[in-house]
């Protein structure tokens, strides 16, 4: 069964109980996993870093990213109560950690994986410290290529975590990003590549495109949650609604059910129509006893309940072994 992770992140806008909140939309919604962003603004952004221009434009003022974060961090003791939260729920709690204190401060929660984002993929000491958990991953991939996919999985083996726990997530770093540049079929290029499980972290506005990833072998789905795209922060016009995100599982879900193992056959609800629907061999007109069967005298008609018309050949040009009347099925 798919992952969905309800990415929380920084919905919360530095909040505890609106935190809560979107645990409640998440484990309400059907997702598995509610993921928030563990930061010190300090370590993750110098003070001359630019905000990305989506979130200028989410934002509607032009300052720098490290006063943005300083706003939408949580106090370190917050992490505890929202797994205890999380716990009370019976939903998994997952955070993305963005610098190497904010490692160690979950590393002592003792989560049950980690979640590197796509900006740290190149970041050899962040992404050793994370192998060295040796627990499962999902390494996020947007913006990069192949060869920098393949030296993070290389850094993240050699440091402890085994390539059988990582799921490598397709990813477009762009919000919304645009559907023409998604590129899902990029997500099936790096499982033929690297011999991994592979997901999908969505970004695209709706929630088509998340689906459709579950149908290309998506075994992870992670997509924004927020409880309202009109509250002030950078990533809430990006994010699902909690009955649009819902909706999304029940898509997905649906999906799920319809993939099925792979093996042609009839279905058990086929089953009942087949005799309704396929044909037999029938007399088109009397035909005496002794009379050689041919396409004048045989004709394929419903019910499929006698001899099937695949039969047609074996059937031309043999003598008729009784009187058939018209539409009587042949045996």
């Amino acid at each position: 069964m798919t992952i969905i992770i309800a990415e929380a992140g920084v919905n919360h806008n530095g909040d505890l109980q609106l935190a809560k909140k979107l645990v409640d939309a998440a484990r309400d919604a059907g997702a598995d996993v509610v993921k928030f962003q563990t930061f010190h603004a300090s370590l993750l952004a110098t003070e001359h870093a630019a905000q990305a221009a989506y979130q200028q434009k989410a934002l509607g003022v032009s300052e720098g990213q490290l006063s943005m974060l300083k706003r939408l961090e949580l106090h370190p003791d917050c992490y505890a109560d929202l797994i205890d939260y999380c716990d009370r729920l019976s939903i998994e709690f997952l955070s993305t950690a963005f610098d190497m204190a904010s490692i160690k401060l979950l590393a002592s929660l003792k989560p049950k994986r980690w979640k590197i984002p796509s900006g740290e993929i190149t970041n050899l000491p962040y992404l050793r410290e994370i192998g060295r958990q040796s627990q499962p991953v999902f390494l996020s991939t947007g913006m990069a290529n192949l060869g920098e996919i393949e030296a993070a999985l290389d850094v993240l083996e050699q440091s402890g975590t085994l390539r059988s726990k990582i799921t490598v997530l397709h990813c477009t770093t762009e919000y919304p990003a645009p559907v023409e540049e998604v590129n899902l079929c990029a997500m099936n290029t790096i499982a033929q590549a690297f011999g991994v499980a592979v997901g999908y972290s969505d970004h695209t506005d709706g929630i088509a495109v998340p689906i459709a990833a579950v149908a290309k072998g998506a075994t992870v789905i992670e997509k924004h949650l927020t409880l309202d795209r009109k509250l002030s922060g950078p990533d809430h016009q990006a994010s699902l609604e909690p009955d649009q995100f819902a909706a999304m599982v029940l898509g997905i879900r649906t999906v799920e059910k319809a993939l099925g193992d792979g093996i042609k056959r009839p279905s058990p609800s086929e089953q009942v129509n087949l005799p309704v629907v396929r044909k037999s061999l029938v007399a088109s007109r009397f035909i005496r006893a002794g009379e050689l069967f041919s396409e004048a005298n045989l004709i394929a008609k419903r019910p499929g309940t006698g001899l099937s018309p695949m039969q047609w050949d074996a059937f031309i040009g043999r003598p008729a072994s009784r009187d058939f009347v018209a539409d009587e099925l042949i045996e």
